[in-house]
């Protein structure tokens, strides 16, 4: 009894020892990095891209030493002629540069690599739903003119299915080297980040086990999912009005105003450069004019970038409301960010025509 408890007192001793910690904090980093490589793993093969974790994490701290050393080399020259003879700035600089902006590298470049790998996924998603109706209805007519589940899945590829045909012949030589067909099926929607497949997959799965008629069950599943898409349209045309009226306050009122807003400085400028406004000329009463604290070329690049973020929340406002999420907006930011500036330019050319005979 006294050796059981003084073995219980050795291990706690042991657990919150400096020594124990230290383990404890290894074993916890371990399984944190094992699973993040875990998740991008996943990632990266619902993307659909054919590369390992580990060639993928080469390549991006490899880009992002690049990149820094490209910074490094641009912050060097940009000082030069003030740090000359100073190496111990150049020295901080270079320190800094290797610290903190590679830091900051690092996380903006993985943040761009996971975002390419959500949109990947988005856009792969979407040419499989695309086409998995039609597929389900061929794979029911076969099932009905008496084939097998496999054979009727095999003879139901068309090239016009894309990657879903692709996905379709991966499943068939599972099963023809000897994986059950349950097991090759779940394997595929494993592969896509696919609410509705699953379903669909699952259904099937079922209806297999149960030993149901496959043919109706897949015909209807393929008209449930044509009638979510088509509700889902509904929805999305029944909001067209909130659509129109951001697009057209993204596109066409905010670089109205702000054009008005920039040419109303200029005329403003111009008026009190030529008014006189010392002590003699104003009638004994003292008038102090300050020039403005942020120039035109300020206030331009103020305009841009603002016409820029009105853009970016604007396209995922969008997204969200058409399809439901903000995914796709990646097709309306450079459309809306283009044609925002340049009718703000062209709003500027515009009143720099107009007003420019009157004053």
């Amino acid at each position: 009894m006294v050796k059981n408890v003084d073995k219980s007192a050795k291990k706690v001793h042991d657990k919150f020892s400096i020594k124990g910690r230290l383990n404890t904090f290894m074993k916890l980093r371990e399984n944190v990095k094992r699973e993040r490589a875990s998740a991008l793993r996943e990632k990266i093969m619902k993307s659909g891209l054919d590369v390992r974790t580990s060639t993928a994490t080469k390549i991006m701290f490899i880009m992002c030493i690049v990149v820094n050393a490209l910074i490094t080399i641009y912050a060097a020259f940009r000082f030069y002629d003030h740090w000359r003879f100073n190496f111990m700035a150049l020295g901080a600089l270079i320190i800094f540069c290797w610290i903190f902006i590679f830091a900051i590298v690092i996380f903006t470049m993985w943040l761009l690599f996971y975002l390419s790998l959500d949109i990947a996924i988005f856009h792969r998603r979407q040419k499989l739903e695309a086409v998995l109706p039609d597929f389900l209805q061929l794979v029911s007519s076969n099932i009905r003119a008496g084939m097998t589940l496999d054979q009727a899945l095999w003879f139901a590829v068309r090239p016009r299915f894309g990657v879903l045909a692709k996905e379709i012949e991966e499943v068939a030589k599972r099963t023809f080297a000897g994986e059950g067909l349950e097991n090759a099926l779940l394997r595929f929607v494993g592969k896509y980040d696919s609410k509705t497949l699953e379903r669909s997959i699952n259904l099937l799965v079922e209806g297999v086990r149960a030993g149901g008629e496959l043919g109706d069950l897949l015909n209807k599943i393929s008209t449930n999912i044509q009638e979510t898409e088509l509700i889902r349209k509904e929805m999305s045309a029944n909001v067209t009005s909130y659509v129109i009226f951001i697009t057209f306050a993204t596109v066409v009122a905010a670089p109205f105003l702000f054009g008005m807003a920039y040419q109303l400085i200029l005329v403003i400028q111009d008026v009190f450069s030529k008014v006189d406004f010392s002590p003699g000329a104003s009638s004994g009463v003292s008038i102090m004019i300050t020039p403005g604290v942020i120039s035109i070329d300020d206030f331009r690049t103020f305009a841009i970038a603002s016409l820029i973020i009105t853009s970016v929340f604007s396209s995922i406002i969008i997204s969200v409301i058409k399809k439901g999420h903000a995914k796709a907006s990646l097709k309306y930011i450079p459309m809306f960010a283009i044609s925002s500036i340049v009718l703000f330019l062209l709003v500027i050319r515009l009143f720099t025509a107009v007003t420019g005979g009157f004053f």
